[in-house]
């Protein structure tokens, strides 16, 4: 407040101000600035509004005089309050011829309307014609423009102009283009889908810019479809290069990091282009490995491109040399005193254990520390890593430490997300029934009914189910377990309803089925149930349907039943209760009862809640009753599909009856009217029916309009007319154009973004780290901790779940969860089998920037021989030696060094400037042609780093001429092109 107060009498100095602006405008500010109060400012607001409502209707204002009156207004909008009243006169300033008027009209349309306005309608025409404008800053004001108002009905309108824009020579409005296709692409993706390629060709722009805008759409284009965009991997790790090598200006440097969010696109591209590709990962590790090591860690953005180093490195196929390097920084984070840099640390770390476990028995100490911290949100985030690592030696642990963390917090929606954690993972990892079953009453008990219904179901199904061995007496031990814990649990005040059910099931099933408590002691348990819950109907209603079941489970034994007074008096209760369920549910008990053994045991089989039920949907029981029905003169059933939209059904009866009365009511439709067929009309264009439909909404993506046929709705009149209405302007809602229905868009193919994994034993160093932050007192270690750390990593890496565990019945019940757990399963045996093949034969070392190297490869087709004729014949060096073309490594940044002003070109024909092609790429294009691969191997030499040599001969080169050097002019890819 204090600093508006400040503002506001700077801005108050002088009758005009600094900014141009009168008097009254600056008094504005100033007040709204040393307001006291909400209040008090809408006071102040609401005057200006009404003041500005008077002047800006008044005739022949100065253009100078309604520009402030529009800035005033989006003044108004900024603090909350409705302006709409001048929106009108900001969209004819858009009209206006003046730079400044029409720059300041875009500026405050873009704040006030939204792309479904009804004044956007007003303005199409005016960013159509200020898109031809040839001031570049007009064009770029109309961008600006079409990115925040053209919607997918409008997009057709400004499209040409846009992608002709995408060739201007100001490389602010190529870039604005660019953004402009980018927005058409979320509107209407149908709609640019031709367009696509352009996005490929502004790859290779002379302008960093516009290149690092180009990134952006087509990091959406390739997370649709990946396959389609692999041959682009060498493009993006040769920019990825250069970037890091600082070849771009140093405008495009923060902090002292080259282009560092250019950087982060392209490894979050290269992630995509390498999850589960050995082949294309194998061309990135170098790259990836260089900015590990060039990475600057003393900054927020240094650590920022370094966390998305270790997501691409954990995305694509594995790497033991970059698996270490980010291992060694995820060490520092995790050793940091930050706890946003502990936060990625735990983050990143969770990435890698998917692919690699013992990296995570590496931080041990690091990561108890994260669990004891006092920040809610860091303590989270290690929980989400130990759910990861979870596994059969240490669920115990990590599910009471889960639980304890879930009982100690009040908000209600993660108290639920970490209840279903711990819920999963006793179910996959549970070492025994016993400890499956106590940990699911301790969820129940402090998560309350916060838990899901169906998880009471799977526990239900696992007491009823047992071990599924045929182990008969396993299953009498859990289910006495069973019995006897809630014995202990059901004396406790204001348990949730769900457990209660549970409880209430178990009993009646298996309450008296050892013979270690008799039937008058469940039964009164059931009965304090019943009196203490009375409220809860569900609740009440597995009360009496368990008495029922040991009532009749007694019978059916041949012993004596003695009905508790209490149990009488619920029965009682119950009978006369409002609820239809509970009164049946008492009824059915009082039945039971008095019946005699044999009907009882047929009713009421013992341990039966597990057999199928057969139903029969089509109840063919009933078929000579209903045979017979029809024979006495029944009517027949009519299906509701036949009979809606009638009133009432005895209408049927006299639908064949030509005498039936015509002085009733009529229910059914009125026959629709006939028009007569002329002879010119011929049949191939009558449509099948006159109904009126609704007109479809229009979609200007397609550029072929066919005519679709109308779905009839009644058989009549299958050779009439029908309303032609294509083409025809709608007169309510949007002003728009029905047409047929859209072609068919082309088929998005979706891929997986999951990690691959593989076995750590065969691509990660095991040395051991040290991990915990050594400036900390060794005293710091407690015993405690390291007991806690020896049961959370110590134990064995296997995954798989015991076959005797609860979690085999229980996967039984819920199979999504099995198959979750199963699948990454899956990747590690297949992967394990690829890299043990794989090791056979060591693989080079990719990140060794040593001397260049030759190799050999297959005859293949050169992915720079298309583009030949396009670069000058002195700059590309080409040596034919056995049918061998030896072709230097593509350098497409270094185009973006400039040229000093006194630097002369070493070459007579090249006279372009370094920092451009040496001819223009778009005049070009049509000119391109796909090369030929000659007989033979292809020989390319790969530079893997700076060769010293040829850097001195160079220097002294340059030296002799009095000139700087400057980049080469770089070869141009024909796979982005492609």
């Amino acid at each position: 407040m204090e600093q508006l107060k400040t503002i506001g009498r700077e801005l108050a100095m002088g009758s005009q101000g600094g900014f141009g602006q009168s008097k009254e405008f600056l008094e504005l500010v100033k007040s709204i600035g040393e307001a006291r109060s909400k209040a008090e400012e809408d006071r102040i607001v609401l005057h200006e509004i009404e003041t500005l409502k008077r002047r800006i209707s008044e005739p022949d204002i100065p253009k100078r005089k309604m520009k402030e009156f529009i800035i005033r207004l989006v003044y108004i909008e900024m603090l909350g309050h409705d302006a709409s009243f001048g929106y009108i006169h900001a969209v004819k300033m858009t009209h206006d011829d003046t730079l400044l008027l029409k720059r300041t009209g875009y500026l405050a349309v873009t704040l006030f309307l939204n792309d479904d306005h009804d004044l956007i309608i007003l303005i199409v025409n005016t960013i159509q014609k200020d898109l031809k404008s040839d001031n570049y800053l007009i064009v770029c004001a109309a961008l600006n423009a079409v990115c925040r108002l053209i919607n997918d009905e409008t997009i057709p309108a400004v499209l040409p102009q846009v992608v002709d824009l995408l060739g201007h020579q100001k490389e602010a409005v190529r870039k604005k283009a660019i953004m402009a296709l980018h927005r058409f692409y979320h509107k209407s993706p149908s709609s640019v889908s031709h367009l696509f390629p352009n996005f490929r060709k502004r790859l290779c722009d002379n302008d960093p810019g516009v290149m690092g805008a180009t990134l952006c759409p087509l990091f959406d284009l390739i997370t649709v479809d990946v396959n389609s965009y692999k041959d682009l991997v060498l493009s993006f790790v040769s920019i990825l290069k250069q970037v890091a090598e600082r070849r771009l200006p140093k405008g495009y440097d923060y902090h002292q990091m080259p282009a560092p969010f250019i950087q982060i696109r392209l490894l979050k591209i290269l992630a995509l282009l390498g999850s589960g590709d050995k082949l294309a990962s194998e061309k990135m590790y170098t790259v990836v490995g260089d900015i590990f090591r060039k990475c600057d860690s003393t900054s927020n953005i240094g650590n920022a491109v370094l966390y998305e180093c270790i997501c691409c490195v954990s995305s694509i196929y594995p790497n033991p040399k970059l698996l270490e390097a980010a291992a060694d920084v995820i060490s520092r984070f995790l050793k940091s005193d930050s706890h946003n840099l502990k936060y990625m640390g735990i983050d990143a770390l969770g990435r890698l254990i998917k692919i690699s476990p013992e990296i995570a028995e590496q931080h041990q100490l690091a990561v108890i520390d994260c669990l004891e911290d006092p920040d809610d949100t860091l303590k989270r985030k290690t929980f989400e890593l130990l759910y990861k690592m979870t596994k059969s030696s240490n669920v115990e642990v990590i599910v009471d430490r889960m639980i304890d963390y879930m009982i100690s917090i009040n908000d209600n929606h993660y108290k639920t997300y970490i209840a279903s954690r711990c819920v999963e993972l006793a179910e996959q990892f549970a070492p025994s029934n016993h400890w499956f079953i106590q940990t699911m009453n301790k969820v129940f008990e402090h998560a309350g009914d916060l838990v899901n219904i169906k998880v009471a179901h799977n526990l239900m199904r696992l007491i009823a189910e047992g071990f599924g061995e045929d182990d008969d007496a396993a299953d009498s031990q859990l289910r006495s377990s069973a019995v006897e814990s809630y014995l202990h649990i059901i004396g406790e005040p204001k348990l949730p309803s769900v457990f209660l059910q549970v409880i209430c099931w178990v009993f009646g099933e298996y309450g008296t089925a050892d013979g270690k408590y008799s039937a008058s002691y469940i039964t009164g348990k059931l009965c304090d149930v019943a009196e203490a819950y009375s409220n809860d109907e569900t609740v009440k209603a597995y009360a009496v349907t368990a008495l029922m079941k040991i009532y009749a489970f007694e019978i059916a034994s041949g012993r004596k039943v003695d009905m508790l007074p209490e149990c009488q008096s619920l029965v009682e209760e119950l009978s006369a209760s409002h609820s239809t369920d509970l009164q049946q549910r008492a009824y059915e008990l009082q039945a039971v009862v008095s019946l005699d053994a044999h009907a009882v045991e047929s009713i009421m089989p013992l341990d039966a809640s597990c057999e199928d039920i057969e139903i029969d949907k089509n109840l063919s029981f009933l078929n000579s009753y209903v045979q017979q029905s029809l024979e006495n003169g029944a009517r027949p059933y009519i299906p509701e599909s036949q009979r809606s939209g009638v009133l009432d059904i005895s209408n049927f009866r006299s639908q064949d009856q030509p005498e039936a009365s015509m002085h009733g009511l009529r229910f059914e439709a009125y026959e629709l009217p006939k028009a007569p067929v002329t002879s010119r009309i011929p049949p191939a264009s009558v449509a099948p029916s006159t109904e009126l439909v609704p007109v479809p909404e229009p979609s200007y993506s397609r550029e072929t309009h066919q005519v679709a046929s109308v779905p009839s709705i009644s058989d009549a009149g299958s050779t009439e007319l029908r309303l032609r209405l294509d083409g025809v302007q709608r007169k309510w809602g949007k002003p728009t154009y029905s047409s047929p229905t859209s072609s068919t868009s082309n088929a998005s193919q979706s891929t997986s973004n999951g990690v691959t994994q593989v076995d750590s034993a065969a691509n990660v160093n095991s040395k051991a780290r040290h991990t915990h932050d050594s400036r900390k007192p060794q005293a710091e270690i407690t015993p405690e901790k390291q007991k806690l750390a020896a049961s959370l990593f110590g134990g064995p890496s296997k995954t798989e779940k015991r076959p005797t565990s609860a979690s085999h019945k229980v996967a039984k019940a819920s199979s999504h969860a099995a198959e979750k757990s199963q699948a990454p399963k899956a990747a590690v045996v297949s992967n394990q089998a690829t890299l043990d093949k794989i090791n056979h034969q060591p693989p080079p070392d990719l990140l060794d920037l040593g001397e260049p190297t030759v190799t050999n490869s297959a005859p293949s087709v050169d992915p720079f021989q298309q583009l030949e004729g396009l670069l000058d014949p002195t700059q590309v060096t080409s040596t034919v030696n056995h049918g061998a073309v030896a072709t230097e490594a593509p350098d497409i940044m270094a185009l973006y060094v400039g040229t000093p002003a006194g630097g002369q070109s070493s070459s007579a024909e090249n006279s372009l400037p370094s920092n451009s092609y040496d001819v223009n790429l778009t005049s070009e294009l049509s000119n391109l042609t796909s090369g030929t691969t000659n007989a033979g191997a292809t020989l390319t030499q790969f530079t893997k780093g700076p060769n010293p040599k040829d850097a001195l001969e160079k220097d002294a080169l340059v030296r002799q001429m009095g000139v700087t050097p400057t980049s080469q002019n770089p070869n141009l890819f024909s796979d982005l092109l492609g």
